[in-house]
């Protein structure tokens, strides 16, 4: 009977180490779970703030590409683009005569105006 009272004892000993062990197992894995909640949380706020900084400096960069654009394609001056517009609609009117020449339907267009026009001159 003592016999089986020391196992008794020594069981109930075993049995308070593992408790104990278990608790203090248990307790550890909780300060890591808050130490990888904290370390997420710092995670999420960095990818927060570079997504915020990548943003500012892409609306930067389109800003900058914007203003490059307009100093190397200004606005022509306004008589820059009445010459544009008259030159446009001289070759409106030139296509059809050259249209012909090109098909082989009509001789070179420009040098018999420029004779006819030298002719009457003279």
């Amino acid at each position: 009977m003592t016999s089986l009272f020391a196992q008794e004892i020594r069981l109930s000993k075993r049995h308070e180490e593992i408790v104990a062990q278990r608790l203090k197992l248990l307790q550890q894995m909780k300060s890591k779970l808050g130490d990888q909640n904290k370390e997420k949380a710092s995670q999420i706020q960095a990818a927060e703030t570079a997504f915020k900084r990548n943003l500012s400096l892409l609306k930067d960069m389109e800003a900058t590409e914007k203003s490059l654009q307009t100093r190397i394609h200004p606005r022509p001056l306004p008589e820059v683009a009445s010459l544009e517009t008259l030159y446009w609609a001289s070759v409106e009117e030139y296509i059809p005569k050259w249209e012909q020449f090109l098909l082989g339907r009509a001789p070179y267009p420009i040098g018999t105006e420029n004779q006819n026009e030298a002719e009457n001159t003279i």
